[in-house]
C-alpha cells in the first residue's frame, strides 16, 4: 500500500512549485543586475581609455613637431590647442634644463579642458643641442 501512495504522489508532482519559480526568478534577476552593472562600468572605462589614447597621440604629435624644429628650445611654458578625432585638445609644453647644458627636457601634457588640474597624457622627450 505504501508503494501505491508514493507512486500517486510522484505522479502528481510534474511542475515547479510557486516558491521554486520565485527563487529561480530572484536568482536570474540578481545575475542580470550584476551583468548590467559590469557592462555599464565597461562602457565608461572604454570611453576614458579612448580619451587617453587620443591624448597620447596629440602629445606625440606635438613632440614630433618640436624634434623636427632645429632651433634650440628656450626655457618656456608654451600652450596651444589642436583638434583631433572630433575634439579640441589643450596641450602645454614645459621645457626644463637638465644637468647637461647641451640637453633639455621637454614635457608635453594634454588635457580635454584647459582648466583641468591633471593631464590625460604626459610624454617626455630630450633634445640635444646641435654642435656647429
Amino acid at each position: 500500500m505504501l508503494t501505491i501512495v508514493n507512486r500517486t504522489i510522484k505522479q502528481c508532482q510534474k511542475g515547479f512549485t510557486l516558491i521554486e519559480v520565485m527563487l529561480a526568478m530572484a536568482v536570474f534577476s540578481i545575475a542580470g543586475i550584476a551583468i548590467l552593472g559590469t557592462a555599464d562600468t565597461n562602457a565608461r572605462n572604454l570611453g576614458y581609455l579612448e580619451s587617453k589614447i587620443v591624448a597620447s597621440w596629440v602629445a606625440s604629435n606635438q613632440l614630433v613637431e618640436i624634434t623636427l624644429d632645429t632651433s634650440w628650445p628656450p626655457k618656456n611654458n608654451k600652450k596651444g590647442k589642436v583638434e583631433l578625432a572630433g575634439q579640441e585638445w589643450f596641450w602645454q609644453q614645459k621645457v626644463e634644463k637638465t644637468t647637461d647644458k647641451n640637453l633639455r627636457s621637454i614635457v608635453m601634457e594634454v588635457r580635454l579642458d584647459e582648466k583641468d588640474s591633471s593631464a590625460l597624457a604626459t610624454l617626455v622627450t630630450y633634445i640635444a643641442k646641435q654642435q656647429p
